[in-house]
């Protein structure tokens, strides 16, 4: 039980820290080309009380994590209105890739951090300290949550970048997924690789990609370490 109390203490401030500035780019970025909406409802905010949902920041992460599934989450969605945006299509797809930009940078400077205060955990083979492991941990959560948003079903992330991409009329029949994008993920990652795990789809199509740029960022840990 205390293994899982110190991992839920890591956790879940990482995971709120990356939904929180994760939340806050979109809206930041939405404020720049034109549209004022998340500001005006005061959710441009580092506050994580104004972002955090109950279920999708705080119990579903937790619950996965004591299950050994993928660990993924979500926040009170910031406000966007396409509509007040300079240019809503560019604005659009410009403000649905600040958030997994921002995970990503956030990724560079856990990296950085890594390189600078603990060289010698940055070294394959090393034993993690508590830091240590909260800093990997916080590199893990961003680039998982990056690259989570980044999957170009409705209503994520990479789905604004897609309708942005496409003509009009693909992109008005690509966004009537949006009901069931969400549904269909969850179905995906949770439920079918429990009644059909020979599939492996948590190992072939989910872990590869984070662990190839988990790779990458420590690549940039040891760069910064000297090794």
């Amino acid at each position: 039980m205390s293994h899982t109390v110190a991992l839920a203490v890591i956790l879940i401030p990482c995971l709120v820290v990356a939904i929180v500035f994760h939340e806050v780019a979109h809206g930041w970025v939405a404020n720049m080309l034109g549209d004022p909406t998340a500001r005006e409802q005061r959710r441009l905010s580092l506050n994580p009380l104004r972002h955090v949902d109950p279920v999708g920041t705080v119990i579903l992460p937790g619950l996965l994590a004591l299950t050994g599934a993928p660990v993924f989450g979500w926040a009170k969605p910031v406000p966007v209105d396409a509509r007040r945006l300079d240019n809503p299509r560019t604005g659009m797809m410009a403000v649905a890739a600040a958030g997994p930009g921002t995970n990503l940078l956030l990724a560079l400077v856990g990296a950085v951090l890594v390189g600078t205060l603990l060289p010698d955990e940055a070294r394959v083979g090393e034993p993690l300290s508590i830091f240590g492991f909260a800093l990997f941990t916080f590199i893990s959560v961003n680039i998982f949550l990056a690259l989570f948003n980044l999957i170009p079903l409705p209503p994520f992330d990479g789905s604004h970048i897609v309708e942005g991409l496409l003509p009009d009329g693909a992109a008005r029949d690509y966004s009537r997924l949006r009901p069931f994008g969400l549904p269909l993920l969850l179905l995906l990652l949770l439920v079918v690789p429990v009644l059909f795990p020979q599939l492996g789809i948590v190992e072939n199509f989910v872990l590869p990609p984070v662990q190839w740029a988990q790779a990458q960022f420590l690549k940039i840990a040891l760069a910064v370490a000297g090794g």
